[in-house]
């Protein structure tokens, strides 16, 4: 728990981790509380029509118990592989405490991925059984012939050759004794994004929770309040969805809500915020680009939003400064990876924003900007972020691939891959991926103000900016823009982008050439996947030879 400050300093100074050597997910987020206060409300499912379902912690202890159970009974065992691939809901967080308290291991998997992404995700995690609906029962039955393990499949609404969630809590006993984990001991495995290569398992100990929750309440300015109530359009698949909001909701009291939607519509968003009376939601970058499309958003919806966190990437400040005009809230942007999350945060309440910045390192965290030999450089220097071990929050290894793993280390550095510069007085600014960073006529540009500086035009919806080859200027920023619905391309308009561009950033960061699109490549967490882009550029500019 983060100690109350007045000040940023005061909080480093006092701020000391205590992990204990014993500790289990599924006891400290649900059965501690199921002990103490076995009806109070954990979980909310939103319905567009009448109240939403309600779940308490003594219900979500009993069907968690019954559930782990029911996997034991199907041969799951402590170190086992379990995948999820399901949606936002109560089934979600059951199944995630079962295999936790059986000592297994989750994988959360999007229920967006097809057949090939999934088959790729249970064949490297040798799953020994997967936790899903009909659809992705449907996925698994086109590739579970080609496993080398064939994984028991759960469904919790039906499928051939299924078993069915509810008969397997129905038909088991309440009571469980949960594994008695140590915190080091691996409780999940989430894959990478894949933004510049294929994924890659990074699995966490029971500890990884613990790490979160520093951050989490940092962004959320000292959560938890009595009227706390949080949500998040964030897959639970996803790390910002289960270990930013799902599992430190349930730790700290914080009922945490779930909605049907699979897909962030923005007015959607605004009506679940309203009739939930949300306080404190996690919005991603691109939902927040996405919610400026609706006029007036205060005057049409009555929010009683206390706190907003984003990060995957960058925030910028175009949507830093909508927010605090529009919704009357200055967003804490985070950072954080797979491998390592919420290690850098603004927090408005204690002083601690800087638009355009990240923010400064969580208390908690060593962050630092190294040069390639594992140098800390001085303030102002590019270079890459890099997170220093030992660390709570900090990933065990790379399933399966220690080559990997020990890639990601220089010395006691874990290095994030992404480009960056820390100011005199500890601010962090991201450029980007070391991949996405734009180098044209001796200047290296990162894509994410420019793309969130192309969001602020009236015109566009989404945005990406990626380096094309050029023989002058090494590279140039290329720009693919999807357009608002009510407007459409034209020569001027892309002038007119280029010159808002570079009337607000600069002349070398202006995109000399905007190419319209319907869609941009996104992964399952919404971030745009530049390489695809980049791949595109590249041929582009060959072609063109």
């Amino acid at each position: 728990m983060l100690p109350i400050r007045d000040s940023y300093d005061a909080l480093i100074g006092d701020f000391r981790w205590e992990i204990p050597d014993r500790f289990n997910i599924a006891r400290a987020t649900c059965d501690d509380w199921a002990a103490k206060a076995p009806e109070r409300v954990c979980l909310l499912h939103y319905r567009p029509e009448g109240e939403p379902d309600r779940l308490t912690y003594g219900a979500l202890r009993d069907r968690s118990n019954a559930l782990a159970n029911g996997l034991a009974a199907q041969g799951v065992q402590r170190g086992d592989r379990v995948a999820l691939m399901l949606p936002q809901g109560f089934e979600t967080a059951i199944a995630h405490l079962a295999i936790y308290k059986l000592g297994a291991i989750a994988v959360p998997l999007a229920l967006l991925f097809g057949p090939d992404a999934l088959a790729y995700r249970l064949k490297t995690a040798g799953a020994a059984a997967l936790v899903t609906n009909r659809d992705g029962a449907a996925k698994a039955a086109q590739v579970i012939d080609g496993l080398t393990t064939r994984p028991v499949v759960v469904s919790t609404d039906g499928g051939a050759d299924t078993l069915a969630f509810a008969d397997l809590i129905g038909a088991h006993s309440t009571q469980f004794d949960c594994a008695d984990t140590g915190a080091d001991d691996p409780a999940l495995m989430i894959f990478t994004s894949g933004t510049t290569g294929p994924p890659k398992g990074a699995l966490h100990g029971h500890r990884v929770l613990l790490g979160h929750l520093p951050g989490v309440q940092f962004a959320h300015e000292f959560l938890p309040h009595p009227d706390d109530l949080l949500w998040t359009p964030a897959d639970w698949a996803w790390a910002g969805g289960l270990l930013n909001v799902l599992l430190p909701g349930l730790y700290f009291g914080v009922p945490v809500v779930s909605s049907d939607a699979q897909k962030f519509d923005p007015v959607t968003a605004f009506e679940i915020m309203r009739d939930m009376e949300v306080r404190n939601t996690f919005l991603p970058p691109t939902a927040l680009r996405m919610l400026k499309v609706v006029d007036r958003p205060r005057e049409r919806f009555d929010l009683k939003l206390r706190t907003i966190g984003s990060g995957g990437e960058s925030l910028g400040r175009e949507t830093l400064e909508w927010a605090q005009r529009e919704l009357g809230i200055t967003v804490n942007e985070f950072y954080g990876q797979t491998e390592c999350n919420l290690v850098l945060s603004a927090c408005a309440r204690l002083d601690v924003l800087r638009a355009g910045a990240i923010g400064k390192p969580v208390p908690g965290h060593r962050v630092a900007v190294i040069d390639a030999q594992g140098n800390v450089v001085p303030a102002g220097t590019p270079g890459q972020i890099a997170v220093r071990r030992p660390d709570p929050v900090m990933f065990l290894r790379y399933w399966d691939n220690p080559e990997a793993t020990k890639r990601k280390f220089v010395g006691d550095w874990m290095l994030t891959g992404d480009q960056g510069i820390v100011s005199e007085d500890g601010y962090f600014e991201f450029f980007g991926r070391d991949d996405d960073v734009i180098t044209s006529a001796g200047y290296r540009i990162g894509p994410g103000e420019i793309e969130d500086c192309l969001t602020g035009h009236p015109a566009v919806a989404l945005a990406a900016a990626v380096g094309k080859p050029d023989p002058m200027r090494t590279e140039i920023v290329k720009a693919y823009i999807v357009l608002k619905p009510e407007r459409r391309p034209s020569h001027a308009l892309a002038g007119d982008i280029q010159d808002w561009v570079k009337t607000r950033l600069s002349a070398h960061e202006y995109p000399r050439e905007v190419e319209f699109v319907r869609a941009l490549p996104l992964t399952t967490t919404g971030k745009v996947i530049r390489r695809e882009l980049r791949a595109r550029a590249v041929a582009e500019a060959r072609s063109a030879r």
